[in-house]
């Protein structure tokens, strides 16, 4: 057809096909029909939608929950090597603490369980927070496009972004519970296993929320990750590892109880030692029990378990809601 029509067939045969054209009855009654339709009718109303989205809240998270899953299911990258990472580490801080749980006759016994509950609790954190960021990053400038052609509020997505997290979460807490707790050497009882995987996962939520946290409060995950390692520092150290929080001064002791690494090696120690009534044999002693040592030198008490817990929960309410009020309200885009 493009040969037949082209100009250099209209110069062969010396004629205008766009002359001949506009001179028929089809030009002439397509004209009509334009004009027609480009009149305002008496009785017409302006197009009016009840909702500025085609669906709904529900099916608009159900939608990008699906499109989340889809994204991970495809990036093994991300969720395989965490994994691997998980079983690994695992592994290393079994062997390294391997057995300890069970024999608490001394001092050092204490601050070696301390040290194996500090470890479980940041060190997993810490290396999720830092993968999730470069992940929230790419989901980020896709969904900047998809808001602005209308396919979902920023909501659903904010949602979708973090539920998708829970199931793998939820699996490297039961991987590292499963692997390093029996071989710590603590007692099979199901209640203080339970405690030990339910810090564990709570730990591991809060930090996946605050790297994407950061994320969405930054302009790119460059400057997310110099926020997060500078605040990792801060919670480091006033986690009551390196300096128990009675001996933290009181001028900072307002910090300790800020810090969610050190709710979370709170909550894991009385979990497991709280209730000990074994006695401490070691030099300089006073024959206390491990329940004793704990309140009165680490200043951790078993009372303070729902506490803790709420404390958790507040901090992920609190990072959550962050989350979403970024993502909702900053725009990082430069265009």
């Amino acid at each position: 057809m493009l040969d037949v029509t082209s100009p250099n067939m209209e110069y062969k045969l010396g004629i205008d096909f766009g002359n001949i054209f506009r001179n028929s009855s089809a030009y002439i009654r397509n004209m009509k029909m334009v004009e027609e339709m480009s009149k305002r009718q008496s009785n017409a109303e302006d197009i009016h939608f009840t909702s500025k989205y085609a669906k709904g809240f529900w099916s608009q998270c159900k939608s990008c929950l699906w499109k989340q899953h889809r994204s991970y299911w495809k990036n093994p990258e991300h969720n395989v090597v965490r994994f691997i990472i998980t079983i690994t580490v695992s592994v290393l801080f079994g062997i390294v603490f391997f057995d300890i749980g069970s024999k608490i006759r001394m001092e050092q016994d204490v601050f070696n369980i301390l040290g194996a509950m500090y470890g479980s609790a940041l060190f997993i954190g810490f290396a999720n927070a830092s993968v999730v960021q470069p992940i929230v990053e790419r989901e980020r400038t896709v969904f900047y496009r998809e808001r602005a052609a209308g396919m979902y509020s920023s909501m659903p997505y904010a949602i979708a972004q973090v539920a998708i997290e829970i199931p793998y979460i939820l699996i490297q807490a039961i991987l590292f519970s499963v692997i390093v707790y029996p071989m710590i050497g603590f007692p099979f009882v199901a209640a203080k296993f339970f405690w030990f995987m339910f810090f564990l996962l709570l730990s591991f939520i809060y930090f996946v929320l605050f790297g994407m946290m950061t994320v969405a409060l930054t302009p790119n995950q460059q400057i997310a990750a110099l926020l997060s390692f500078f605040l990792f520092i801060i919670w480091n150290m006033f986690s009551g590892f390196f300096v128990p929080r009675k001996m933290i001064p009181i001028w900072w002791r307002w910090y300790y109880w800020a810090d969610p690494a050190a709710w979370t090696v709170y909550g894991l120690m009385v979990s497991q030692l709280g209730d000990n009534e074994n006695r401490l044999t070691a030099a300089g002693t006073s024959g206390e029990t491990v329940k004793e040592f704990l309140k009165g030198y680490l200043g951790l008490q078993e009372s303070y378990l729902p506490l803790i817990v709420s404390l958790h929960i507040a901090v992920i309410v609190l990072f959550l809601f962050v989350f979403g009020f970024s993502i909702k309200y900053l725009n990082f885009q430069k265009r």
